[in-house]
């Protein structure tokens, strides 16, 4: 007998979810009913699967090397008691004999179009908006106007003419999916999809609106109101959650804002600081001095002490990125010392008295 994991490509060590994605791959693979399939192949690891996956027979079969049906004795013929005899007849597999039904929709979904039900929505939208580099830092907002599938705005979204009402519909019985049985060679399994009449809803109108024609949505303009937080940086990504398409008896998709920055000529940013550069004379980086220092916010004075060099940090506290809540980052600013290109005829003999005192 061949060994069970071996079989699957799996150690001995694998977890269920292991052992089912395996199953899942080889499933696809070997299934008679698709082109190229092979039924011994399936058979294997079908059987493999049975009894790895099932916690008491996997226990049995590390220590015994086989499984035992409702704690008798072992198997016998066959792959350890895994019938598939009755497979022909579209029935299950069975255990020492007794007969077992799959519910494997999970598996072979794609394999037979069914599979258990998902979650349904609308179909998610993605649009960019610039940003001037201080609404980056500060936060800003945003009107803007798509052209969208939305919830009708006649009808408010239920697809029913204005005073009329809503009704079961009789297709799911109200209850906005259809189940389906299915025998295939590894035997019955159930999926469920989506009425296709009331749209998975359960409901349909007695009476459709004439303008979304009984759909709920329609194709309309509509204002979405963005509110960018501060702090923001260049390519990030904003999710406003149901503001994206509507679909028929399913939420609405999500929105996703790309935010575009514009670089400025005065700062840039490191994180949760801004950085500036600031031009003085070579007297005030000599003797100091004070300077008008253009900040987001405006203007505001600084002092420029004494001795600075050219290239040196002045750190402005608090003028920075907002984050947190009541915090923010520092203005770092750059001395950049301007040197004369020309000098007149005292200054150059000032100079000169300068480097003869060793300075």
């Amino acid at each position: 007998m061949k060994n069970y994991y071996d079989l699957l490509g799996v150690p001995k060590t694998a977890n269920e979810d292991d052992i089912k994605k395996a199953f899942r791959k080889l499933a696809h693979k070997y299934h008679p009913d698709k082109k190229g399939g092979d039924e011994a192949k399936f058979k294997e690891v079908s059987e493999a699967y049975a009894v790895l996956s099932d916690q008491k027979k996997r226990a049995e079969y590390d220590t015994y090397g086989k499984t035992f049906a409702g704690g008798g004795g072992p198997q016998q013929g066959g792959f350890g008691g895994f019938d598939f005899s009755n497979f022909s007849a579209g029935g299950g597999p069975s255990f020492g004999g007794q007969q077992f039904e799959f519910d494997l929709g999970d598996i072979f979904g794609d394999v037979f179009g069914g599979g258990q039900t998902r979650t349904r929505r609308g179909r998610d939208i993605s649009i960019d908006i610039e940003l001037s580099f201080r609404e980056s830092i500060f936060g800003a907002e945003r009107r803007v106007l798509l052209s969208k599938m939305s919830a009708c705005d006649v009808c408010d979204g239920t697809g029913a003419k204005s005073g009329s009402k809503t009704i079961s519909c009789t297709t799911c019985n109200g209850k906005g999916e259809i189940r389906e049985s299915r025998n295939s060679f590894f035997g019955t399994f159930s999926s469920s999809r989506p009425c296709p009449r009331c749209r998975g809803r359960g409901e349909i109108p007695e009476s459709p609106c004439e303008a979304c024609r009984g759909e709920g949505t329609r194709k309309r303009e509509e204002e979405i109101h963005v509110v960018v937080p501060s702090g923001v940086e260049d390519g990030e990504m904003i999710r406003m959650p149901g503001r994206g398409e509507a679909a028929a008896g399913a939420g609405a998709g999500d929105l996703y804002v790309k935010l575009h920055i514009k670089s400025d000529a005065k700062f840039s940013r490191d994180g949760n600081n801004l950085l500036t550069s600031l031009p003085i004379k070579l007297t005030d980086a000599l003797l100091g001095g004070e300077y008008l220092l253009h900040t987001l916010e405006g203007q505001e004075t600084i002092r420029v002490p004494g001795g600075v060099v050219h290239g040196e940090t002045i750190r402005v506290r608090g003028r920075g990125v907002p984050y947190g809540r009541g915090n923010r980052g520092d203005l770092h600013v750059r001395i950049d010392i301007e040197f004369p290109k020309k000098l007149s005829h005292s200054a150059r003999e000032l100079i000169e008295k300068l480097r003869s005192e060793g300075l």
